[in-house]
């Protein structure tokens, strides 16, 4: 049985994110229309999935509450984190995300696509750390007097 995701762990993530808590009541959580509210924030409750499982949903709130969701699943989907964020259950309104904790395979298919996206990075970087070297070593060799025009 997957692990229970409480809203308290989610809500520090969050806040320590930079995002503000609303705190709204679930009666105003699911009666919609996020861009009513005047502040950009979020808000949490409790759900129990298909499978029995305590998941949190996350629902953003405020002027700019699409901006929101994108700062909501770019913080909690972070690699020390660790949680899965899904939009796609049938009970979620439009400016809704659930939150779960990622299985192990969830997070090995993160780290090697985020290890493919930094791959052409990093061999860049290597390469140049490769140049700066041999120019050193060619400048060491030439101020010690040996030029390699001889």
């Amino acid at each position: 049985m997957p692990r229970s995701t409480r809203t308290d762990t989610i809500r520090r993530h969050l806040v320590e994110g930079g995002l503000t808590d609303l705190r709204l009541n679930i009666a105003t959580q699911k009666a919609g229309a996020p861009a009513r509210h005047e502040t950009d924030g979020f808000s949490l409750r409790q759900h129990v999935d298909e499978a029995g499982t305590l998941v949190v949903i996350a629902a953003a709130f405020g002027p700019d509450w699409f901006a929101t969701m994108r700062e909501i699943r770019h913080r909690l989907e972070q690699p020390y984190v660790r949680c899965h964020v899904s939009s796609d259950a049938p009970e979620l309104a439009d400016n809704e995300v659930l939150v779960r904790w990622a299985t192990s395979a969830e997070l090995r298919a993160r780290k090697a696509a985020i290890e493919a996206q930094q791959a052409p990075l990093k061999a860049a970087l290597r390469r140049q750390e490769a140049e700066q070297a041999a120019e050193a070593e060619r400048l060491a060799l030439e101020v010690a007097g040996q030029s390699g025009l001889f």
